[in-house]
């Protein structure tokens, strides 16, 4: 018995664990705040979902672009997505994807800083092709600039109001040319016509003023007139 009475005594006498619900009224919000975890670089900067918009900085040597976020942090190298047709200027407001921050693409202009202006650009051959429709250009002025062009159309028609040409050398080639005019001026240093058939010329006059030699050369030579036929010189010379 006395064995016994002795082992509970000790029992009672072992301190019970403090919750600090007694002793320190704080002592849930101290053990709150303990158990926070410690700010990091990875908690401050916001997970990446895959894309975001960026503002283009300057365009590289390399055909990539320098993009300033706009949620802030270090710009982006980023190359132009071939999908992305339109290049982008400085200023544009610009959309950038990729797996990761150290891998993005620019993949589309947004907003144009500059909206009067628009470019198409790509690296290699471009061709634009409508399978059933047709390609229409509309626009107040029309620019075309190329080193070498070639046109393959199988029925062509133009309309305009005024057309000038300005060239070096022109060839044309073809099995018939029709033409209906008004008027008709042709300015020449030197002028060579070749027909190796007929050639007929139909005019309610005919004026034909040669300054040094007029000379006419056939077979058979005919002049007839239904009036009068007039022949001055100083010298005539028949036969």
């Amino acid at each position: 018995m006395n064995h016994h009475h002795h082992a509970t005594r000790e029992a009672t006498q072992l301190p019970s664990q403090d919750d600090g619900t007694d002793r320190n009224p704080h002592a849930a919000e101290m053990r709150a705040l303990m158990g926070k975890p410690l700010p990091s670089a990875a908690a401050a900067t916001p997970s990446w979902t895959g894309s975001a918009l960026g503002t283009v900085v300057k365009q590289l040597p390399d055909g990539g672009f320098m993009v300033e976020p706009q949620s802030g942090g270090d710009r982006w190298h980023c190359p132009r997505a071939a999908s992305c047709l339109l290049e982008p200027g400085t200023g544009d407001t610009v959309l950038v994807a990729g797996p990761h921050r150290e891998s993005l693409y620019l993949i589309a202009v947004v907003t144009q800083a500059d909206a009067s202006q628009s470019h198409i650009v790509t690296e290699g051959d471009l061709t634009i092709r409508s399978r059933r429709g047709r390609i229409a250009l509309n626009a107040p002025a029309l620019a075309l600039q190329a080193e070498r062009a070639q046109v393959d159309i199988a029925d062509m028609e133009y309309r305009g109001a005024e057309l000038r040409v300005t060239m070096l050398v022109a060839r044309f080639v073809g099995r018939t040319l029709e033409t209906v005019l008004d008027r008709l001026s042709v300015l020449t240093r030197s002028s060579f016509r070749l027909t190796e058939e007929v050639e007929q010329v139909r005019a309610g006059q005919i004026d034909m003023q040669a300054a040094e030699t007029l000379r006419l050369h056939a077979k058979n030579t005919f002049v007839t007139s239904k009036a009068l036929v007039k022949v001055d010189a100083e010298q005539i010379h028949m036969g």
